[in-house]
């Protein structure tokens, strides 16, 4: 190793700034502030430039790390974030949601003998940086195909297939559902991780290189596939989600104060609920807030609970530290929030009042024991211990389950058992000719880069589709 690098490596890796935690557990405003200029060329000098870059392998849709660290650390904005454009579409998107720790960061060689490089601050600074200070150039695209392809849905993995597919040259149109667009980077992660107005922002770039965004359009209600080829789409992709609520079947749980997680969160996030009464759409409150999961879901629920004025917030999992789904950044924030874990516990029964209301619930402690089908060591009730904790507002986020409004309508297209589409994990093919699906109807609930890669192999199989044929 040159001394160059050596020295690189033993650079500390640049904090982002953050909102303390006393002041933003009663706000919506995102946590992280963002890198200033100097503060970006400081972390993208950390970068070693490897020959093989490790982290290129980590990312699902392949960005040139490396490259655009380099134009960052010379101070070339515009070609950096143009860099990043010729593989992702989302970069303020994925910037602030991706788990880099396990992925791209997770890979950099400089984090074998200390802290990784902030790939990710560095993707977000350059978004922020286009969004704010840019010239609003666009990429180039290849000439107008005359081709139609439908994407059904406005999730990371359909607006990566529409991004794909623009800049190739076809007309593509993406229908979403919910009255504005972007699917769970909306409905489902809030306003301190992800602001609304990023997500409308990088839909709007691809408005500006030709997308078509149609909303309240429910593809198996108002419209069928079938439809959509007699209307001269000659490819759809279907990137739906599984946004369809699980609950855990104990008794009591049709109290009143427990919801799950989804309607709760989409509730609060698009439909702007924490506002109200400034906007029309009510949300439970709760003193006493339990959460149960432990996955990111659940975080977002918890801290969102503590911003809506709970006085105390609990998550509950029935697994220890270590099997915690949910990032590490998203657990230490919500510590620091203030939000109390209770693990290796798992409830029972909820209790409620003569008027139907959720008091309080119980549970049981819980030991960890052989592995299971997931990998994970198998959680047992350990006899004799349980007890009662007190809530008015329990939320439900053990997972979700595949979306069936417009899988029902398609009796030709094959699902599995789960209900989820069946489709090939290197192309998306369905087993109707003419359609592809990824993300999370295909996968179960997954992450927006994942799904993204998804929607890159879908987009590639399409194009290909559409040249040569099925």
């Amino acid at each position: 190793m040159t001394e160059k690098a050596a020295k690189k490596e033993k650079a500390s890796r640049v904090a982002m700034p953050e909102q303390k935690p006393e002041i933003r557990k009663r706000n919506f405003d995102e946590v992280p502030t963002g890198y200033t200029v100097a503060m970006a060329q400081d972390e993208a000098a950390r970068c070693l430039q490897c020959k093989k870059p490790g982290c290129v392998d980590g990312c699902p849709v392949s960005v040139d790390i490396p490259g655009f660290i380099n134009l960052i650390s010379q101070g070339d904005f515009t070609g950096a974030i143009r860099h990043v454009w010729t593989k992702n579409a989302l970069p303020a998107v994925c910037g602030r949601v991706c788990p880099q720790e396990i992925q791209c960061e997770g890979k950099c060689i400089v984090g074998k003998r200390g802290e990784p490089v902030a790939i990710g601050n560095l993707e977000r600074f350059v978004a922020d940086w286009e969004r704010e200070s840019g010239t609003g150039v666009l990429p180039p695209k290849a000439p107008s195909i005359g081709k139609k392809v439908a994407v059904v849905g406005s999730g990371p993995s359909g607006l990566t297939v529409a991004g794909d597919l623009i800049q190739k040259g076809y007309e593509v149109t993406v229908l979403e559902a919910f009255h504005k667009p972007g699917g769970v980077l909306v409905y489902g992660i809030p306003e301190f991780r992800l602001p609304k107005a990023i997500v409308a922002q990088e839909v709007h770039f691809l408005e500006r290189l030709g997308v078509n965004v149609e909303v309240n359009a429910v593809v198996g209600r108002t419209v069928s596939l079938d439809e959509l080829f007699e209307d001269g789409y000659e490819a759809v992709y279907l990137g739906v989600g599984a946004g369809l609520p699980r609950f855990m079947n104990l008794p009591g749980e049709n109290l009143i104060g427990i919801l799950s997680a989804n309607e709760y969160l989409t509730r609060a996030n698009l439909m702007q609920a924490y506002r109200y009464p400034d906007v029309d759409t009510p949300i439970p409150k709760g003193k006493n807030v339990v959460v149960l999961g432990a996955g990111n879901v659940a975080m977002d629920s918890a801290r969102t609970a503590m911003r809506l004025g709970a006085e105390s917030v609990k998550i509950v999992y029935r697994r220890s530290r270590d099997e915690m789904p949910a990032r590490a950044a998203e657990i230490h924030h919500a510590e620091e929030e203030g939000i109390e874990f209770f693990l290796l516990t798992n409830p029972t029964q909820f209790n409620g009042d003569e008027k139907g209301r959720l008091t309080g619930m119980e549970c049981l402690k819980m030991e960890l024991g052989e592995p299971d089908d997931s990998g994970r060591r198998r959680p047992i009730a350990i006899k004799g211990s349980e007890f009662h904790m007190d809530t008015d507002l329990v939320i439900v986020a053990v997972g979700s389950g595949a979306n069936p409004l417009l899988t029902q309508s398609t009796p030709d297209m094959q699902l599995n058992k789960w209900g989820y589409i069946v489709a090939d994990p290197e192309t998306g093919k369905t087993t109707k000719k003419g359609v592809w699906a990824g993300g999370d109807i295909v996968t179960g609930a997954a992450t927006v880069i994942l799904a993204m890669g998804a929607g890159r192999k879908a987009a590639d199989s399409i194009h290909e589709y559409l040249t040569w044929g099925w």
